[in-house]
């Protein structure tokens, strides 16, 4: 199986950068898509970012321009830097990948999350 660890969360003052980090562990595995969701109190799971084994990203309309999604194939990490965080931006950060096993079809896997909060 594939084990999603996520790091990085935290406070960070309105106007502020973060990074956050994802690591995907285990074996016998190969990672397709990579990507971030985020869940606020109240409201449902939303999409953030993606990105493609080639590369290709998308981005929810409200981090356009501020968030910028990448990966580590060789240490299969995804990475999420955060410019100009906003209040509006405090959830709880989700990793998730897809990948295929070993004798397995392709799965969809999450990590545990990782708060985000910003102080206005």
């Amino acid at each position: 199986q594939v084990q999603l660890v996520e790091s990085g969360g935290g406070l960070v003052q309105a106007g502020g950068s973060l990074r956050l980090s994802c690591a995907a562990s285990g074996s016998g595995f190969s990672i397709n898509a990579m990507g971030w969701y985020r869940q606020a109190p109240g409201k449902q799971r939303e999409l953030v970012a993606t990105i493609t084994s080639g590369g290709s990203t998308n981005y929810a309309d409200s981090v356009k321009g501020r968030f910028t999604i990448s990966r580590d194939n060789a240490k299969n990490t995804v990475y999420l830097q955060m410019n100009s965080l906003k209040p509006e931006d405090i959830a709880v950060y989700y990793c998730t990948c897809t990948a295929r096993v070993l004798w397995q079809g392709v799965r969809v896997y999450w990590g545990q999350g990782t708060q985000v909060t910003v102080s206005s």
